[in-house]
Formats: structure tokens, sequence, C-alpha cells
């Protein structure tokens, strides 16, 4: 079985307006252990839904969602889903809840009931892993975005998570903290094995993980390694779905008649092109 199995999925929330509303449509997925899964979509189209399905936050109003093995709609397993869910939201101040970083990282532990010993050690374990160790007694409101989420990451990887989920973490981050984050993303996937879900509208970080899923309107439209998925100019345009710059700039000279030969993922995949195309000529 996968780590994360979503079987006929669906959810719906309760409105004012019209009653219930459902947002998911019966999803299937599985993320194995150790994946670096990208989930993109257009707003409104069910990732943060997924993202708090995930880890327990929200229960599927239909079909299963099993994290290990485990159901989550089993209310005695709230506890065994989260410590093997971590959830980093988009706004790091909204996680943050200490006057010290290292309080703050201790936080979930404590929550968890980890004895104080395990604690300290995990806590300095886990800002050694995205590099604030050396922030550890500082004031987290007087770290830059890039530095606050990192340690948000922290707080989730003290609570040793064996998957860590991220709603848009660098969607209010500078571009040098959105390549901090990244950083400490791929590192930790490569080097502990953890499993990432991330969820972004940047094309860049997509392209950067190992599969790709696309939502659309609630349901999954496409599933696929990222050169699989972008590849795919034309249908992901027709629902209103961005690609990545240097495939939008190959797309754009094919169809100006000058075809360079492929679907680049990024700037440099596009200069090669440009360079195996002047030797051609």
């Amino acid at each position: 079985m996968s780590f994360i199995e979503a079987q006929a999925v669906r959810f719906c929330y309760d409105t004012e307006e019209t009653g219930k509303l459902e947002v998911l449509h019966g999803i299937d997925l599985s993320i194995e252990e150790g994946e670096f899964v990208a989930l993109l979509g257009h707003n409104g189209c069910g990732k943060s839904t997924m993202a708090k399905l995930f880890n327990g936050m929200l229960l599927p109003t239909g079909g299963r969602l099993l994290v290990d093995g485990i159901d989550t709609l089993d209310e005695s397993r709230v506890l065994d889903v989260r410590r093997r869910v971590g959830l980093v939201l988009q706004n790091p101040d909204n996680q943050l809840v200490a006057g010290v970083v290292e309080e703050d990282v201790a936080f979930g532990p404590e929550n968890l009931g980890v004895p104080p010993e395990e604690i300290r050690k995990r806590v300095d374990e886990a800002l050694k892993a995205v590099d604030m160790y050396h922030y550890r007694t500082h004031a987290p409101h007087k770290l830059s975005g890039g530095q606050k989420q990192r340690v948000a990451i922290a707080g989730v990887i003290a609570m040793e998570t064996r998957c860590i989920v991220l709603d848009e973490p660098t969607a209010m981050l500078d571009p040098r903290g959105r390549a901090e984050v990244m950083d400490t993303i791929k590192k930790l996937n490569r080097e502990k094995g953890i499993t990432i879900v991330l969820i972004t509208h940047y094309m860049d970080e997509a392209v950067q993980a190992g599969r790709v899923v696309v939502m659309d309107s609630g349901s999954i439209l496409m599933d696929g390694r990222p050169r699989e998925v972008f590849a795919q100019v034309e249908r992901l345009k027709r629902h209103a779905l961005d690609v990545p710059q240097a495939t939008e700039l190959c797309y754009r000279l094919k169809a100006a008649g000058v075809d360079l030969g492929g679907a680049p993922l990024s700037v440099e995949e596009c200069v090669e092109l440009f360079k195996n195309k002047q030797k051609t000529h």
C-alpha cells in the first residue's frame, strides 16, 4: 500500500448561500514514501483542501483517505496521522507561536508528549537540517520571510513526520526566500527520505519535483513526470494553467515557425536547444 492513498475522496464545504458545496469529486491518488510530488492547479481547484485532508485537518465526506494504512476517519488515530504527516502553511507568521526560535520548534513535539531530553535533541537536529541552528535563540518576528518559513518547516521535522505537505510555502516570499525554502525541501527529500507534497503556483518550483499532479475543478487532470506533463502545453492552456517560462518560449517560437526540437523545463535547457539549433545551420 502507498504511504498516502486517496480512494474516491469527496469533500463538501457547508455554505450559507448554496448549502453543501462539493469541491473534490472522487479523487484517486497514491503517493509513495520518499516521493517529491508537486500539486498544481489554479485557485479553487481543491489543492489546499487536499493538503488539509492529507494530515487529518479535514476529513473526507465521501471515500477514504489512508495515511500509512491509517484511515483518517478513525478518530482514535488522529495523533498517529499527524505524527506521520506535517503541514506547513502559506504564511509562516500564522504558524510561529513562541518568542524564541528553539521554543517554537519545540512546540509540536511537546504537544505529542515527547520527553524533554528527546525534544532538546530533536529541536537541535531540526534546526540544523534547515540551516537555522545559529538562529535558535533569536526572536522569530525579527527573521526574514524565508527564515521564518524554514523555522516552520523545522517545527514539523522536530515532530519526526515522515511526510511534509507544504501549501504554497513560498507565495509570500521574495526570490531569495523562495530559493532558501526550495533548497531546504529538496535537501530533506534527498538526504532524509522525507516524502514531500508541494502545492505551488510557481512552475519553476514544480519542475524540481519528481512528479507533477495537476488538478482542475476538484478532479485530477494530469499526473506524471514534469517533462511528460509540461510537454502537453495545449492541454494545460485549455484549462487556463501555466507552463514553465522556458517551455512557453519554445512553444511560442514553434508557433512562429522556429522549432527548437524540444520542450525545455529550465533556462539552461533552453540555451542548449538554441546552441544545438545554431550548430545545425
